[in-house]
């Protein structure tokens, strides 16, 4: 930080009571006005400096950022939440036709073991899913769930390949190799949940 300038006489009248101030403490139990007088003398001088001296003085501080590497990616809005169903068409008149939202199609996804369905929602969707063939991760969500539950979260990132590159030498391990086409057509990856707090995260290149 730079210090604002003062005027010499300031300087010395400053020096003098500080000499004061910091001799033994006979003297000090026998001054007690001198702090005060310090302070005073100070507020003086630093009210004598500029607006434009001040911003100076702020400005010469070092940014608390400096040094800290930019990330090569980032992580965008939430894309859905993806909810296991036990029986789609029943969630499917649900969302449709109790709560009056908008439901797509059931679209297979044979890849993934599953059938999925999106509920469009205002701010983001939920994806409902359900075991498509006997190797269905689903199926055995739905073994432990027999009612159903959120089975994971999906998040948009801006590039898929450098977010995976980043968390891997961070020690979060995915689900796969590699990036996998998801259900919207665009790579996706899966953190594992022991390393995202409990939670299944999906990652989707937005």
């Amino acid at each position: 930080m730079v210090v604002p300038h003062m005027p010499d006489r300031l300087v010395s009248q400053v020096n003098r009571l500080t000499e004061k101030l910091f001799r033994p403490p006979p003297f000090w139990f026998r001054d007690t006005n001198m702090a005060s007088a310090v302070l005073k003398v100070a507020v003086a001088g630093l009210s004598r400096c500029s607006p434009l001296t001040l911003l100076r003085a702020h400005s010469t501080t070092a940014p608390l950022h400096q040094g800290v590497p930019e990330s090569l990616w980032k992580l965008g809005r939430l894309n859905h939440i993806a909810i296991a169903v036990p029986d789609m068409g029943k969630a499917t008149v649900l969302y449709r036709d109790v709560l009056g939202a908008t439901v797509s199609d059931k679209v297979p996804l044979p890849e993934h073991g599953v059938y999925t369905v999106f509920v469009e929602l205002g701010n983001t969707k939920l994806e409902l899913l359900h075991p498509l063939g006997e190797k269905s991760p689903i199926a055995g969500f739905l073994q432990k769930n027999k009612s159903g539950g959120m089975h994971h979260i999906c998040i948009e990132v801006d590039d898929i390949n450098a977010a995976i590159a980043d968390l891997k030498a961070k020690n979060i391990r995915t689900l796969s190799a590699e990036p996998r086409i998801g259900a919207h057509g665009k790579p996706v990856m899966f953190l594992h949940p022991k390393d995202c707090d409990g939670v299944l995260v999906e990652l989707e290149e937005a």
